[in-house]
């Protein structure tokens, strides 16, 4: 088995997990969605139909990872399981929960930890028609990438800033850990061992752009010093030299890097103009390995440049404000590159989409990809829209919903 093996953002992707939304997404209610970080609720049938139009353009490009299958298999292994359950049960100490993981097969034990467990439900709450869980649901799980990340041939799992998500880093732990196909270099940082409550680090924050070039988020999702000690690892382990971090406001709209950027191709970008461009743009600083101090940027542009990367931006939203933001917070930015100059992103962003035409890009849907009405040349710029309207609705894009394993070097 090839191990892991990223080292850009753009490269000809090669492998990559994702995790089709199941029966988790229906633990979320009016009531309790703000719990689990949604700002509405999702169809069930309608984000699977989209997932699956989804993961069927990427299996166009790469090989097409299941959290779900790869932990079935997994599971069925007695260490792995132990492993599983152990971990799960110093959360939640549950006897009843105990003799309820034991019993089952694979599927069921990977259904109920992506599920969710209910607890035993007493007289009170009984009457009350009150259920808690014992084990959380995962509705955030379809954004495969907040959890796991590869720089070079080493391995990351994220810590969630929110405590719903903490089963996440153990399944993902459990797959670096103990599955052939994300064979790694070592697990640099464990999120699932992390127990320091300043220390969080998600994927959406962390942009391998080049092997000696990271760019991160400092956002709400992702703490200083947890971004210090990555740098500290990466600086030691994956021959990075300059790491460029981009200082995110604390609002809804921008939890993530990727929400407001994601590179395009060799010296394209696309970005939300207002926190990259004119008076609110956002602080930038570059730390350099070996250095000990941080070095504040004028700006992204400028701070890119200086490491040799230059970026040009195409506009989220074209040049009116009221379309840049509606169009960010349906995820304008959050594109996954398949490979230089062809990546994947919701049909309803037009205004985003007109920019890249001006910028060369062909517009192909995901529907006529797929039935070879339309085709895409080798070296040509293109962009692929699918529908996304429900999967949106979680609060992210094509970025948040990939992890990519092994890309091409470029």
């Amino acid at each position: 088995m090839a191990r892991v093996h990223v080292t850009s953002e753009i490269g000809p992707l090669r492998a990559v997990l994702v995790h089709t939304p199941g029966r988790e997404l229906v633990a979320v209610t009016p009531g309790n969605r703000e719990d689990y970080l949604y700002d509405d609720i999702i169809d069930l049938e309608l984000a699977q139909r989209e997932h699956r139009r989804f993961v069927a353009v990427m299996e166009r490009f790469a090989q097409v990872y299941e959290v779900r299958t790869l932990l079935t298999e997994l599971v069925a292994r007695p260490d792995v399981r132990e492993f599983l359950v152990t971990r799960a049960l110093e959360v939640v100490p549950s006897d009843v929960l105990a003799k309820q993981l034991a019993a089952l097969s694979p599927e069921a034990l990977v259904g109920l930890m992506v599920e969710g467990a209910l607890e035993e439900a007493g007289p009170i709450a009984r009457a009350l028609n009150e259920t808690g869980y014992a084990l959380p649901p995962l509705p955030n799980l379809f954004f495969t990438r907040d959890v796991g990340i590869v720089i070079g041939e080493h391995s990351i799992i994220g810590s969630m800033r929110y405590g719903v998500r903490w089963t996440e880093e153990l399944l993902m732990k459990a797959l670096f850990r103990y599955h052939p196909c994300l064979e790694n270099a070592g697990i640099l940082y464990d999120g699932s061992e992390e127990k320091r409550n300043n220390y969080t680090l998600e994927g959406g924050d962390v942009h391998p752009v080049r092997p000696d070039l990271l760019l991160l988020g400092f956002s709400e999702r992702s703490s200083p010093a947890a971004l210090d000690h990555l740098c500290d690892l990466v600086f030691e382990h994956c021959g990075v030299k300059d790491v460029i971090v981009v200082v995110l406001p604390n609002e809804r709209t921008a939890i993530h890097l990727d929400m407001i950027f994601t590179q395009l191709d060799r010296e394209l970008c696309c970005v939300y103009p207002p926190h990259f461009v004119g008076p609110e743009r956002l602080a930038v600083l570059h730390r350099r390995k070996k250095s000990k101090g941080v070095k504040e940027m004028p700006n992204f542009f400028a701070a890119m440049q200086a490491v040799d990367q230059p970026l040009e931006p195409v506009f989220c939203g074209g040049s009116d404000r009221s379309l840049q933001e509606r169009e960010q917070w349906s995820s304008a930015c959050n594109f996954v590159a398949v490979r230089p100059g062809v990546a994947v992103t919701y049909a309803r962003n037009e205004a985003t989409l007109r920019e890249l035409e001006h910028a060369g890009f062909k517009t192909v849907s995901a529907v006529n990809l797929l039935t070879g009405e339309e085709t895409i040349d080798e070296g040509a710029r293109a962009v692929i829209t699918m529908d996304g309207s429900e999967l949106v609705r979680g609060g992210g894009g094509p970025r948040c919903m990939t992890l990519p394993l092994r890309r091409d070097d470029l």
